[in-house]
This record gives structure tokens, sequence and C-alpha cells, in this order.
């Protein structure tokens, strides 16, 4: 059986690790990644259209300048993407959540073996938590550049705009705001971490007390050795 000690780090380790995983399931399942506001010119007058979006599906309203709104539009963001770069980029960020989402459930089951017993293989310990930590952690972190490059760079909401009106001219300009479905990730970027210190502190700490196990062994005169 673990110590005490061991029992408790891995513990509290598990606990961010299921957060992690948590969170990530709900960045994938919910929609406010991002709240845009692009304005396109139209004959004689100019059009603002209104997108709330997230990975997989969003909402768009239009507004013309004289003040009439159209009513609010659902729409689902794969069928809107035309272009080869955004959709790629799109389906990229997908599959690097579900990666993160799995390489979590890992770290959550080693934190969990770990806090129960004591494992013989020497991946199934502080080895493998680190992994698969780490990488979820680089994951989330790609996740994270590559949506705003996304937006800024390829033009992801100005090409959902234009599908959700018609006769849409030139695009004038783009205002974005990230929501907490993108900022969440954050957070998960943050448990990672903290769970990484977690068990650092604990394999420290058992390093630490295995070398003042070997010092008196070390210390002792030579004759009392030979002995």
């Amino acid at each position: 059986m673990p110590s005490r000690k061991k029992t408790t780090m891995f513990a509290s380790a598990f606990c961010t690790c299921v957060s992690s995983f948590v969170l990530i399931c709900v960045v994938l399942a919910t929609q406010q990644w991002v709240s845009s506001e692009v304005r396109f010119s139209r004959t004689n007058s100019s059009v603002i259209i209104s997108l709330d979006y997230g990975l997989f599906r969003g909402t768009c309203e239009q507004f013309v300048e004289a003040g009439l709104q159209v009513s609010k539009k659902t729409f689902q963001v794969a069928d809107s993407l035309s272009s080869t770069k955004t959709k790629s980029t799109n389906v990229a960020i997908i599959v690097i959540l579900v990666l993160s989402l799995l390489t979590s459930l890992l770290s959550s089951g080693f934190t969990c073996i770990n806090a129960v017993s004591n494992p013989y293989q020497t991946f199934l310990g502080p080895i493998g938590v680190y992994t698969w930590n780490s990488i979820c952690g680089i994951l989330i972190l790609i996740a994270m550049i590559l949506f705003p490059v996304n937006i800024e760079a390829q033009g992801l909401s100005e090409e959902l705009a234009r599908g959700c009106s018609t006769a849409l001219q030139s695009h004038i300009k783009s205002k974005h705001s990230y929501g907490y479905s993108y900022w969440i990730m954050l957070l998960i970027l943050f448990l990672n971490i903290a769970s990484l210190i977690i068990i650092y502190f604990y394999d420290h700490a058992r390093y630490s007390k295995k070398k003042e196990h070997e010092r008196p062994i070390e210390n002792a005169p030579k004759d009392v050795i030979l002995f």
C-alpha cells in the first residue's frame, strides 16, 4: 500500500486531471468561442453580421445600416466553410482537443493507480503522469494558438458571415471578442501545470528521503564498513 503522503499527493493530482478532462468536454460542447462583428458594404448601404460560434455550430444576425435587423439564424460551421485552409484548421483543432481529452483521461488513470497502489512498472509512476500531462498541456496550447490564427489570419469569421447573408460586397472591417469556451483552455493549461508541480514535489521529496537513508552508510568509518 502507498504511504499516506503519496496517496494525498496523487489524489490531489487526480482531482486536477479529472477537472481538466471535464473542462475539455465543456470546451468541445459549447459554442461560446468567439463573438465577431463583421462589416460589409452593399449597394447604397453597409451591413453588419454579428456572429457567435464555436467549433461545430453558431448563430448569426444581420443588421442593415438603417437599423433593420434580420432574425437570428443557426448554422453548422463545417457546412458554411468553403476554404480548404479554414476548414482543415478547424478540423485540426477538433482532433487536437480530442487527443488532449484522451491524454487527460490517461493522466487521470495513472494518478488514480498511484493513489491506491505502488505500481512496479516505472512508466506507470510519476514518469507516466509527467508524460501525459505534458502532452495534454502542449496540445491545449497548440489549440489556443491555432484558433486565433484561423480567425485573424485566415478570415474564418468573414467566411462564415458571407454564408449568413447574400449580396455582400467588399469586407470593410471586423471586430472579435473571444468567449469563455476559448479562455477555459487557459484554465486547463494551469490545471496541467498544477498536476506536474504536485507530482514533482512528491518525486523530489521521495528522492531526498532516499538520499538521507544512503548518507549514513557513505559517512560511516571504513573499518566499520569492512567489519
